[in-house]
């Protein structure tokens, strides 16, 4: 199996930001213990501060990979852009946050992509991601 984590704005300083809210490990040594526990399944990773670049990744992934693990960022919340993209390519996307977006304020608790997503995890910190792989895997 062949999947992708996209990771929008501001995940790149996972471990260094409000660790309160996202915690203390970075997302590259999660990252090498989630490929480390999943061996037989390709990970790959791609993040981008910017919207463009996330939608250029999403478009070339989609129609290649077997599935997407997609966390927006702040994107989430404003980017019909991106919702349009994912309802266009043919790669399953699940939407993850690693907090809850729905204790924080009132503008996250909207989702743009969702909609366009198989499913959406939020609120379990970096295991998160580890929940979307799983339901890829349960469903080959």
């Amino acid at each position: 199996m062949k999947l992708i984590i996209i990771n929008g704005p501001n995940l790149n300083l996972l471990g260094i930001r409000e660790k309160d809210v996202y915690g203390s490990q970075s997302f590259d040594d999660y990252l090498e213990e989630l490929r480390a526990k999943y061996p037989d399944v390709t990970i790959g990773y791609y993040q981008s501060n910017v919207e463009g670049e996330l939608i250029n990744e999403l478009q070339e992934k989609g129609f290649i990979y077997d599935g997407i693990i997609l966390n927006a960022g702040g994107y989430t919340h404003t980017s019909v852009a991106m919702a349009d993209t994912v309802k266009a390519i043919k790669a399953p996307v699940i939407e993850v946050h690693i907090s809850n977006i729905f204790a924080r304020e009132d503008f996250r608790h909207i989702s743009y992509i969702g909609r366009n997503c198989i499913g959406s995890i939020s609120g379990f910190g970096l295991k998160s991601y580890e929940l979307a792989l799983n339901h890829f895997l349960d469903k080959k």
